[in-house]
């Protein structure tokens, strides 16, 4: 291993476990206060304080399911040589731990257009990039609905027309996906894709969004880059600024030329957005 992998590598594997641990005494102080409370639930009219334990045990599960997600990650960076091979994706634990092959977060305005995706692997990033272009999909579908959506085989293209048969020309038998909920908001949405058609969606994907949601996201000891691992459209939407202020449209009538452009070019937006940022396409 060269030195610069190998410091590259301890360093991720230390602030994973440092996150791990924690999140699991967090966990522990969790379940410390719910305890106290449930003791107090037991007292003829302080019935309330049971409802107070249940957010605390709640608390304390999404500490744990967060702990276990940076102890995979963090013996995935142990392992990581540095030489060769890719180096770890925190989204490929996610995936693991929904029990899918493929995973992806998209982080939504509130106009749902993607600020920034992360996805496990190149199947999760393609079908994202799909949701990008299309204005249309899982992930878009749990963010506007808030509520989970899962759907196999010709459901998925009778569901999303336009990119629905995408998903199925990728190999993709199953889709599901649930909203990361932010107290009365919707900041994006958890998306899994799995080549086997399934019945019923993963029964650990709305702990999973949770966890990911409220303490590796938006904990204030958080990591929204989740380890270097999150793609930010911030040139997609510069270009899509440029565009508006040279023709006089909107920011959204920009960012819908761009995308229209991308998928007419079966190019990726970033490829449309990048020559209009270094001066080398005019949409118009």
């Amino acid at each position: 291993m060269d030195p610069q992998g190998r410091r590259e590598n301890l360093g991720l594997t230390a602030v994973a476990r440092q996150r791990a641990a924690l999140a699991r005494e967090r966990a522990d102080r969790a379940d410390a206060v719910a305890e106290r409370h449930e003791l107090l639930a037991a007292r003829p009219g302080q019935e309330f304080h049971a409802q107070i334990a249940k957010t605390h045990r709640r608390t304390a599960e999404c500490h744990r399911a967060s702990a276990r997600l940076q102890d995979d990650f963090a013996a995935r960076a142990a392992a990581w040589s540095g030489e060769r091979g890719t180096r770890p994706r925190f989204m490929t634990v996610v995936a693991e731990a929904c029990g899918t092959p493929s995973a992806a977060i998209a982080l939504l305005d509130a106009e749902r257009n993607q600020l920034a995706v992360a996805a496990s692997d190149r199947l999760a990033r393609t079908a994202q990039d799909l949701e990008f272009v299309l204005g249309e999909g899982p992930g878009q579908d749990a963010a506007a609905g808030h509520r989970p959506v899962h759907l196999s085989g010709p459901r998925i293209e009778a569901r999303w027309p336009w990119c629905g048969p995408s998903l199925l020309s990728l190999g993709i038998a199953s889709v599901a996906a649930v909203p990361l909920r932010a107290q009365n908001s919707c900041i994006g949405a958890l998306t899994v894709f799995d080549t086997r058609p399934m019945d019923t969606g993963p029964v650990h994907l709305a702990e999973v969004a949770e966890a990911l949601t409220h303490i590796v996201l938006l904990d204030p000891d958080a990591d929204p880059d989740l380890y270097g691992g999150t793609d930010m459209r911030a040139t997609v939407h510069q270009a899509a600024g440029m565009v508006s202020a040279r023709t006089g449209c909107s920011v959204s009538d920009a960012l819908a030329l761009i995308k229209a452009r991308a998928f007419t070019e079966e190019v990726s937006s970033e490829t449309v957005a990048g020559e209009i940022v270094h001066g080398d396409r005019k949409l118009i």
